[in-house]
């Protein structure tokens, strides 16, 4: 009789045991594909799962748009998130079509100062990333220009040199002016670098 009460007990520990760390459990699965967001919570807190997942996704779409958030702010960022709603210790799992922990964004070329090798209203798939090199194709913001596609000609420190692709000169009279129209070249900061082609 000793010995049942003994292993009856020794049960009810490991179920409350396990019972602790799968109640304890919350995760945060978020998956990217350059355009369309999903998120799913796993969780078994009495919380609005959509209003958060939805929350996330909107997260994920600003952060798919600002130049300086890294990887790891984004996680941190749905950290903040997820405390908001109560929950504390979330595993999160970034996942992508490029990969885990990666951010892609989809852009739409405008213009023809990257011909031959891009095309006018072709899509392109970014990497959401600082680490560039020569020869790269990037999307930066310019103070001069705004938002361009390029290719790294020079990096020297943090300052980076862009160039177009396509080296043609065109004139065009505007007002009754000659203009000479070629592509453009310029020098931005590391930080205004949105990110690396790696698909087109």
């Amino acid at each position: 009789m000793a010995k049942k009460i003994i292993l009856a007990l020794i049960i009810l520990i490991l179920l409350i045991f396990l019972g602790i760390i799968f109640l304890g459990n919350n995760t945060v699965d978020v998956y990217n594909d350059g355009e369309n967001v999903t998120v799913e919570t796993t969780t078994f807190s009495d919380i609005d799962k959509h209003r958060l997942n939805k929350e996330i996704c909107n997260y994920t779409l600003d952060v798919m748009n600002n130049t300086n958030t890294s990887i790891s702010a984004y996680r941190h960022g749905i950290e903040d998130i997820c405390r908001q709603y109560g929950l504390d210790n979330v595993k999160i799992n970034i996942d992508s079509s490029i990969g885990p922990n990666q951010i892609p964004i989809i852009v739409t070329v405008d213009g023809t100062s990257m011909l031959p090798t891009l095309q006018d209203g072709q899509n392109v798939l970014l990497n959401k990333t600082h680490d560039i090199h020569v020869g790269d194709i990037v999307v930066a913001e310019s103070d001069e220009y705004g938002g361009i596609i390029k290719r790294v000609d020079q990096i020297k420190g943090n300052e980076v040199h862009l160039i177009s692709d396509n080296k043609g000169i065109s004139y065009e009279y505007i007002n009754g002016v000659l203009y000479e129209v070629s592509g453009i070249t310029t020098w931005v900061d590391i930080s205004d670098i949105n990110g690396v082609v790696i698909r087109y």
